[in-house]
């Protein structure tokens, strides 16, 4: 067997690291386009979240404004219908006024119609 001449060894150093040099650079360059097309994709999804997050706060004013008008139709008519029941409370009142002014003018009527007819029998 020969020996390698060191000319063939320098040469063939020269080619291995220049083979390991060309795989790291490729390592690199492909590590890199990664970090690249990610921090290109974190870039577009947090603009894209500025903007959701500005629409939920115009969104969330909006709900806001209409849940404020519904809760003003509610009191509304609930200080309405507190008054439509003060009302019927006072019609129920009147009610058993009026019943017992009419019991009383019917047992006046009754007392009036049984004096007359005892009169009658006495005369």
């Amino acid at each position: 067997m020969s020996s390698p001449t060191p000319s063939t060894t320098a040469q063939q150093q020269r080619e291995a690291r220049a083979a390991v040099l060309a795989s790291l650079s490729s390592i690199g360059t492909s590590i890199d386009t990664e970090i690249h097309t990610r921090t290109a994709d974190l870039h577009a999804n947090s603009a894209a979240i500025a903007k959701q997050e500005k629409e939920l706060e115009k969104q969330t004013a909006a709900l806001r404004k209409e849940s404020d008008k519904w809760q003003k139709l509610g009191d509304t008519s609930t200080k309405k219908l507190n008054e439509i029941g003060d009302v019927q409370n006072w019609a129920e009142m009147l009610e058993r006024d009026l019943l017992v002014l009419e019991e009383t003018v019917r047992l006046v009527d009754e007392e009036k119609t049984g004096s007359a007819s005892r009169r009658d029998r006495n005369a």
